[in-house]
């Protein structure tokens, strides 16, 4: 069959007889729709061309049904072996060479093998190679060899799973990649030797620590030594693409190594930091980081590092690994955030000018977290979506087969950790941790996949953990035969020794040099360590405390300059035609700046937002539906209702100096909240904001305020003004659209790490956007978390004039106009936040027949820092105070009295009581029933605005 070719001058003669009309009726319908047609029945159509369409004559068989017989075999064998291929290259990887320990569990690997399908080696070897493998390499002999050459590129130390890829022409190049260029890869003398060296820095650096910091955590790579040059290997091929920032993110395994041999953190200062030195000039005489200094830094295996390599003349490439918290994965959106704002070219109006060749993100997963946080699908939802894309991600999950001491029986349902990925259609390549040229091949065609394609790739490093969850853990005790096989087997580099010198390529003497030059540098930094009369801090330098008395910004906006931004606003495209009943709205707005015009909220938050572009600064905000927002007052992306196109205003604003980007986010919270976190963090120039969709919502992306957004400048030095805004208000909407669970925040308070606002008024909202604008990028910037309103938004009360956009600026708290006029008759002063104060002041106009002179009412605008100065200072104009209350909607477990309650003792007058009005400690946050909560709801305003039965005695009631 080998001289077929010979033999016959046209290919389909040995298939003629009676399966020629079938495969003549399939050529036509692959004419019409080459999908389809089998793959198998594609392949013979591209080598062979179209079938005859008539049968040249035969002589008669000897035997009477041999030629029918033979040639329904032939047709039946190959396309049965067009099967074999496809199954070997869907199914190798269950028969692959992937596990360094063989500790499972393996799958079934007999859809890989011929007989299953009733093939036998004589059977392919009776076919053209050509026939079997389509485009395979040159030299093989036939269909048999094929198939072998096929099973040892799909079932060795690497192993693939593109079939759930869609694409055609990904598919196409990750299958010829896989056959034809890895198993062509072999490193030179000098790769050899940079790899061997890799490996024995990662090694040698573990066991330095392990002798001379006995006990002592590091939470080491061991077992996974390659991932230092696989990482390393990714660098060098993004930077000789041109990539100018590398955003990395892991967790604490094997952080060290990295952030010594990637980052090059010296080791001096790892050491460090294992001695828990401290800066003598900072830190007390006692050697402990005092309480009263405000830092609190982190440990060691949580700390980010960043560095600078040349990749040219005037070509450099920033390369930052992110502080990570213990929250694992809770990274992964951060650093994606990092790499689209370096992407992004925020200097011109409209929307940014993206390159995604500028920047690209590694993020380095474990293997019983990717499957198990459900923060890693979240990301990786946001790979393809518009406003968070950054042309690819290079995922590596640093597989060591256990999670602290739960095997992956019991941490996964999938048979891979790799699984979650399949549905976001990523290519992933499973390769043992233990052949690092294989490793080394592998981050070649990351790194090209994601250069041609611009999306994610998965790599499954395959290893094992030579030590517990830690240093200290025994983890004998609940895996004795892991362990067992764990201490017989050799390191990484002693494995790579043995297979190079049988070939030839390396040497026990090169070996031998290597370490010792390895070890070397670490006795000299050790000894360099010992020798230093001043040691370095342990953490980086700590934060500015915050409260240092500062000059408030400018926030007025000239009227001539507001109005003129305001008819810019109401100004579109000819022939783009605005919903009518939303142009209705927006025109409204044209003579709010006049007259006895007012502004509402959405119109305040637009001015806010033009006016702070104007002065130059970009602006990103993002939210489930950021465009329009969830209670329809934004609208800054307008819909054409004849043609669907989209215009923003701001896009066109004259006046803007810099871009403004708006998304609408998918419904995540976590991952788009640390996102943004991260892009604010990496372009600190930009006013980033985040929306939720409800104020409640915030909870799913609770850790993110925890470890990140509160925290992180005072563990990291790591600074944010990221803009959070909670729509928060009890309207009887029940448990879940009420509370934005604002007594969270206020615990999360101390040191000057944010602002909490909760605001009554229109122009306090502009003027403390723009005040947040003025910080933005600065030493003094931190967070804001607004509580922003709902019914407020279209509420007179909260609409402002425009005296108050051109005048002033924001006020701590605001005084209730009307009251406290005769300061000697006050005795009771209320303070509320947010929408019940607005009820108060409809309460006291709904009953204004009663005088009040005996009452006063505060809105405190800001809760944190709070404005003890601007309340005692109202506090002091009344001299006959009885009493001071707090009033809040919330239950009395919730919302701002715990917060509240200890600040106000401590400024209250001698003998002046301080007392709760709101609803009593419940565990859920509102009543589902309108009919409950608008009785509650009165209740509380009554008892606020009538004196309680001992002032009333006092009063003569």
């Amino acid at each position: 069959m080998a001289n077929d070719a010979h033999d016959h001058q046209n290919p389909w003669e040995k298939y003629y007889g009676p399966n020629l009309g079938y495969i003549q009726e399939q050529y036509d319908v692959y004419l019409r729709d080459p999908d389809a047609v089998e793959q198998e029945y594609r392949d013979q159509f591209k080598l062979w061309g179209e079938p005859p369409r008539t049968a040249p004559q035969q002589a008669a068989p000897s035997t009477p049904g041999a030629a029918v017989a033979m040639d329904a075999r032939q047709i039946r064998n190959a396309v049965v072996a067009g099967k074999l291929v496809w199954n070997i290259r869907a199914y190798g990887h269950l028969a692959a060479d992937i596990d360094p320990l063989d500790i499972g569990p393996r799958a079934s690997a007999k859809v890989l093998e011929p007989a299953t399908f009733g093939l036998t080696p004589a059977d392919l070897a009776a076919m053209p190679a050509d026939l079997v493998w389509e485009g395979g390499p040159a030299g093989l002999s036939n269909g048999w060899d094929a198939i072998q050459k096929l099973k040892e590129a799909y079932t060795g130390t690497i192993a693939y799973e593109f079939s759930h890829v869609h694409d055609e022409q990904e598919r196409k190049w990750l299958t010829e990649y896989a056959e034809k260029v890895i198993p062509a890869q072999s490193l030179d003398a000098q790769e050899r030797r940079k790899l061997l060296t890799r490996l024995l820095e990662a090694e040698q650096f573990e066991d330095f620590l392990q002798r001379t910091f006995v006990g002592a955590k590091r939470f080491s790579v061991e077992g996974n030594d390659v991932l230092v040059a696989l990482v390393d290997q990714i660098v060098h091929e993004l930077t000789n693409d041109g990539v100018s920032h590398i955003t990395m993110g892991m967790a604490h395994r094997g952080r060290l190594n990295v952030l010594a041999h990637v980052l090059n953190k010296p080791y001096t200062k790892i050491f460090s930091e294992f001695h828990h030195s401290t800066n003598k000039n900072l830190i007390p005489s006692e050697g402990s980081i005092g309480i009263n200094y405000g830092w609190s830094g982190d440990v060691k295996y949580h700390l980010g590092a960043n560095r600078s390599i040349k990749t040219g003349e005037t070509v450099e490439t920033r390369i930052v690994l992110a502080n990570n918290p213990s929250h694992l994965e809770y990274v992964n959106p951060v650093v994606q955030g990092f790499a689209r704002a370096a992407q992004e070219d925020r200097s011109r109006p409209g929307y940014p000018e993206q390159d995604v060749n500028a920047a690209a993100s590694i993020v380095m997963h474990g293997d019983a977290a990717f499957p198990g946080e459900g923060i890693v699908t979240e990301t990786l939802n946001l790979s393809q979506l518009n406003g968070y894309q950054i042309g690819g991600t290079i995922h590596i999950i640093v597989n060591n087969k256990i999670g602290f001491t739960t095997e992956s029986f019991d941490s996964r349902s999938t048979h891979y950790s790799s699984d979650p990925a399949k549905g976001y259609e990523i290519p992933i390549v499973h390769v043992n941790a233990d052949d690092p040229e294989a490793v080394i091949a592998v981050a070649r065609m990351a790194s090209e996949y994601r250069r041609l394609f611009k999306k994610d790739f998965l790599i499954d490093l395959i290893g094992y953990r030579r030590y517990g969850h830690n240093e200290t853990d025994d983890p004998e005790s609940t895996q004795p035969l892991i362990y067992k096989k764990v201490k017989a087997r050799p390191t990484v580099s002693q494995l790579y020794l043995q297979k190079m010198s049988a070939e030839g390529k390396l040497t026990d003497a090169l070996y031998e040099e290597v370490k010792n030059e390895v070890v070397g540098r670490l006795k000299a930094a050790y000894d360099e360590l010992k020798q230093q009369d001043s040691q370095e801090a342990v953490h980086q330098v700590p934060p500015a405390s915050g409260d240092e008395e500062a000059e408030p910004a400018a926030t007025a906006v000239p009227l001539a300059q507001l109005r003129e931004i305001n008819g810019e606003l109401l100004s579109w495209p000819e022939g783009f035609t605005v919903y009518p009943k939303l142009q209705k709205i927006l025109e409204r707005r044209a003579d709010a700046l006049g007259g006895e015009g007012k502004v509402d909220w959405g119109h305040a938050e637009t001015l806010a937002f033009a006016s702070i572009l104007a002065d130059g600064r970009p602006i990103r905000i993002t939210g489930q539906d950021a465009e329009r927002a969830t209670f329809a007052h934004r609208n800054i992306v307008l819909h054409d209702p004849n043609t669907g196109a989209t215009f923003s205003p701001l896009h066109k604003l004259p006046q803007a100096k810099a871009s403004f980007a708006v998304h609408n986010s998918p419904l995540s919270e976590s991952a788009v909240l640390g996102f943004e976190y991260g892009y604010n963090v990496y372009a600190p120039e930009t006013m980033c904001i985040w929306e939720a969709q409800y104020g409640d919502f915030a909870n799913v992306a609770q850790v993110l305020l925890d470890q990140f957004v509160s925290s992180g400048r005072s563990k990291w030095s790591e600074k944010s003004s990221l803009v959070i805004l909670l729509p928060h208000g009890y309207e009887g909407a029940g448990p879940e659209h009420s509370s934005a669970r604002l007594e969270r925040f206020l615990q999360l308070s101390a040191e000057e790490n944010w602002t909490v606002a909760n605001l009554s008024s229109a122009a306090q909202y502009f003027h403390l956007l723009r005040r947040q604008a003025s910080i933005t990028g600065t030493d003094a910037a931190k967070p804001l978390v607004v509580m922003a309103p709902k019914s407020l938004i279209r509420n007179p009360r909260a609409a402002s004039p425009a005296a108050a956009f051109s005048e002033g600026a924001f006020q701590p708290i605001l005084e209730q106009p009307g009251l406290g006029g005769n300061p000697e008759r006050v005795e009771r002063l209320v303070l509320a936040t947010g929408k019940v104060a607005i009820d108060l002041e409809d309460g006291l106009e709904k009953d204004g027949s009663e005088s009040r002179d005996w009452l006063h009412i505060v809105r405190v605008e800001q809760l944190y820092p709070f404005p003890a100065n601007e309340i005692a200072a109202v506090l002091a104009k009344y001299p006959n105070l009885k009493e001071i209350v707090w009033v809040q909607e919330e239950p009395r477990n919730m919302g701002s009295w715990s917060y509240m309650e200890p600040r106000i003792r401590d400024i209250a007058p001698a003998g002046v009581s301080v007392r709760y009005i709101g609803r009593p400690e419940r565990s859920s946050p509102a009543s589902g029933f309108q009919q409950v909560h608008a009785l509650e709801q009165q209740y509380i305003i009554s008892q606020s605005l009538k004196p309680s039965p001992t002032l009333a005695h006092n009063l003569g009631r």
